[in-house]
């Protein structure tokens, strides 16, 4: 290996002129500078026009405009063929038909998914050099695979990184931990535009760049996947195998080739005399990763964390007073990728071998049906559809009775399949992974783990489900293309209902053409044709300085895919008539989100999200740090996301409490309840009264007690007996509340952690009734009686205005479909 590192920063005296290296092109040997993300484009660009070997595709766009690129490196025969190679790995993987003709491996190396762990980008530019230079040893590995390089998942993340640091870094740099250079501001490097954490974005794809890379990722399903990270500062350099718990769907194979890769690196670390680590933190459960989400489709997946992050910078002083540069970052992963593509090759013909095994035998899985039944929603199916599409995941029509687990009970029954369920088989390729998104309970062999234990597709798109050991024959399904509606001669009004998020961009579409709606808090029926709470009317009446008013609002209906009922009168057949106090105006929200120091940027850059990308409905950003400056009158909602806000102090919390008592709507979500908890501001608490305060006070001391002598290194394990990492739990909701508009009584939530709260004075509009109403995931002995009797979302009343409270974040990382709904009624009808 030590020839291997030399070459790593040795310029050639023998070039082929027309294909340079980095530091020919660049101008600087890696690792003396940043480079920025054109810069790195630019390279790419240079080698596939003077590389017979290099194949570059752009496969999209950043929410920032900058370019997504893949690289493909083999021999020119190869890449020649190499359309013919890719569908040979879609037939091994029977997903085309045929059987392959050729015997070539992919293995598919991503770098820099989090922006500021930006040696990687360097890594990848070092280690395509290598592949292809001329004189290069590794020419052979070129004949017996194609490597796919993607350069920089992340280009909007690792440009607001690098940028900072061509901006505050010191010339030469300086190593002290504490200088400017080493300490990022918010937000920080790590996330996308929106501010997401794109590792864990991969099964959910609520991303542009991931959306995009699946989309490609799915056309080849690579033998093998490395996503390259850094953590950090003094932490030794970690490679496969993982830690424990793995999904139990990961084959023995796959298991057992993470570990010889991880042996084939520790020879080179060893030689090197590198410190390296296996086996810990990292594991294979959580879905959405770059190591399970290949994993979970044939490849053998693995994430390699180098020490560094957004601290290291050129050079950092670490723990043991050691200096770690970015030469040496650059090193390490540079080592671990040509070690990857070694063994990969070494061992080809196994890696296709299994590769085509574990798609060919889904005999050993638990379920072999899951039934979504259909409730009339269709736009709730069309959704889930559509995802399942991105997944390449098969679904469609089935008849018969079955024997299955109730999502909704968590018991076994039996349940019959209508004609416009659902169904989704285990007969098919993508078994496996359609297993695990679905699964009801994952099966955990530790508790200690990386991430969330619980996703189920069902609970987070709101959809009664069973999944049975029961097979059925699937016939194919296809949705029907959405019918244009035509405008009536006349109406006296529209009305649409309410119970997805297209009504709710419908509603925003409305608000932002200046139609004004009213929206009815009581059931009506007209014809025969029953209308829900919620429900949106568009009078004429309201809109009669609109001329066109039917042509209009078809026009928008129609845009937006929405059939609306035509009524020509404001008498009702039965519930509230049309001029009834019960069918409220909606006041057009002006709404204002709170950013930057102190806040979540992860929970902000959701909701920034949801607001411009999903609900398409204006918002303005305000900083923290200048809160005291701005005008609240020019708002009727304010967010407040999730965070600590510590510049927060008793000015800032009675400005915006005079604000809401005037009138205002404060929406506080998780964290941020944290400001207004046991204190003036708000009949929130933690406890219902001083009985309940006093007993939780003596079961925390008898806690505490019984910990006191669990062994060092059992300590972990006793802290999360209070914690719930991520596990769904049923929630009993009041849906003749505005804030639960469009629900049923009874909604599943993701808890992210052992976050609770009492009942409220006010509007208990969702709470856990019971510790056994824990659906799917972990949650610690503690949580779950901690969890009973405590509220989930809620509002109260101060003076004129309202506080919402939201315990659980039904925005968090944008999957959990089934709540942004909710966020929706928050902001538009809470208050009306």
């Amino acid at each position: 290996m030590k020839t291997i590192l030399n070459i790593l920063f040795f310029v050639p005296i023998l070039l082929v002129a027309q294909t340079q290296s980095p530091k020919d092109f660049h101008g600087y040997e890696l690792g003396e500078k940043f480079t920025r993300h054109h810069q790195v484009v630019d390279y790419y660009t240079h080698l596939s026009e003077n590389s017979g070997k290099v194949t570059l595709l752009e496969y999209g766009k950043t929410y920032e405009d900058r370019p997504l690129l893949l690289v493909f490196v083999s021999s020119e025969k190869n890449l020649e063929n190499l359309e013919n190679i890719r569908l040979d790995n879609l037939r091994r993987a029977g997903i085309e038909e045929g059987s392959p003709t050729t015997n070539i491996p992919i293995i598919w190396l991503s770098y820099n998914v989090h922006g500021n762990e930006s040696s990687s980008t360097e890594a990848s530019m070092a280690t395509i050099y290598e592949l292809i230079r001329e004189d290069s040893d590794k020419s052979d590995w070129l004949e017996n695979a194609v490597i796919v390089i993607d350069p920089c998942i992340n280009p909007d993340g690792r440009d607001r990184y690098v940028n900072f640091f061509w901006q505050y870094g010191s010339q030469p740099y300086n190593p002290n931990p504490n200088a400017m250079e080493h300490n990022e501001p918010w937000p920080g490097g790590r996330p996308n535009h929106y501010l997401f954490d794109l590792n864990r974005d991969w099964a959910w794809q609520t991303q542009i760049e991931t959306k995009s890379r699946i989309k490609v990722y799915n056309q080849w399903l690579p033998q093998i996947h490395v996503d390259f990270h850094e953590q950090g500062i003094n932490s030794p350099y970690y490679f496969a195998p993982a830690a424990q718990p793995y999904h139990e769907l990961i084959t023995e194979f796959q298991r057992n080739f993470q570990t010889e890769i991880g042996r084939n690196h520790a020879k080179y670390f060893d030689e090197n005399n590198w410190f390296y680590f296996t086996k810990q933190f990292f594991d294979l459960l959580y879905p959405s990763y770059g190591d399970t989400y290949p994993t979970y489709n044939g490849a053998i997946g693995m994430t390699y964390e180098q020490a560094g992050h957004g601290r290291a910078g050129l050079g950092i002083i670490k723990q043991e007073g050691d200096t770690l540069t970015l030469k040496d970052r650059i090193a390490h992963h540079y080592t671990t990728g040509l070690s990857t593509i070694e063994i990969a090759v070494d061992h080809s013909d196994r890696l296709l071998d299994n590769f085509g095994k574990f798609f060919g035998d889904n005999s050993s899985l638990k379920y072999k049906t899951f039934v979504l039944k259909y409730d009339g929603n269709e736009d709730k199916f069309s959704a889930l559809k559509s995802w399942l599409d991105d997944q390449g995941i098969e679904y469609g029509k089935a008849s018969g009775r079955l024997k299955g687990y109730d999502y909704e009970s968590g018991r076994m029954a039996d349940f019959s399949i209508s004609s416009n369920d659902l169904v989704i088989s285990m007969d098919q390729p993508k078994a496996s992974l359609a297993h695990i998104l679905f699964e009801p309970k994952t099966k955990l062999v530790d508790s200690v783990t990386y991430d969330i234990t619980a996703w189920g597709v069902p609970y987070a798109y709101g959809i009664q489900a069973y999944a049975s050991s029961q097979a059925v024959d699937i016939a194919s399904s296809s949705s029907a293309p959405a019918n244009s509606m035509d405008v009536p001669d006349k109406a006296y009004a529209f009305i649409s209902k309410w119970n997805s998020m297209d009504d709710a961009r419908f509603l925003a579409a409305l608000l932002k053409a200046d139609v004004k709606v009213r929206f009815t808090e009581k059931p009506m029926n007209y014809k025969g044709e029953s209308f829900n709470r919620g429900s949106l009317i568009i009078a004429k009446r309201d809109n009669k300085q609109m001329s066109n008013f039917e042509e209009r609002i078809v026009k928008i209906a129609n845009a937006n895919e929405r059939s609306l009922s035509v009524i020509q009168t404001g008498f009702m057949d039965a519930g509230p008539d049309i001029g009834s106090s019960d069918v409220r105006f909606l006041k057009k929200p002006k709404i204002a989100l709170l950013g930057y120091e102190g806040t979540s940027s992860l929970a902000f850059g959701a909701t920034w999200h949801f607001m411009e990308q999903e609900l398409e409905y204006p918002v303005s950003i305000l900083g923290s740090d200048y809160f005291n400056r701005v005008d609240l009158s020019e708002y009727n909602v304010l967010i407040m996301q999730s965070g600590w806000y510590s510049s927060f102090g008793e000015k800032e919390m009675e400005k915006m409490m005079d604000w809401v008592s005037a009138g205002g709507k404060l929406i506080a979500v998780e964290g941020a309840l944290n400001k207004l908890k046991d204190s003036d501001y708000s009949s929130l608490s933690t406890y219902v009264d001083d009985d309940a305060k006093n007993e939780a006070k003596k079961e925390k001391e008898e806690r505490k007690e019984a910990a006191r002598l669990v062994p060092y290194e059992e300590q972990e394990r006793e802290f999360i007996k209070g914690f719930a990492p991520g596990a769904i739990y049923k929630v009993k909701m009041d849906n003749t509340h505005p804030l639960a508009f469009g629900y049923g009584d009874t909604y599943y939530t993701l808890k992210t952690g052992s976050k609770i709260a009492a009942y409220l004075d006010g509007n208990n509009v969702g709470v856990i009734t019971d510790k056994d109403d824990l659906m799917s995931g972990f949650a610690g002995q503690y949580a779950k009686v901690d969890m009973a009797e405590t509220l989930v979302f809620g509002v109260e009343n101060k003076e004129r205005g309202q506080i919402v409270h939201i315990v659980d974040n039904p925005l968090f990382r944008s999957f959990w479909q089934n709540g942004k709904l909710l966020m929706v009624n928050a902001m538009f009808f809470v208050g009306q």
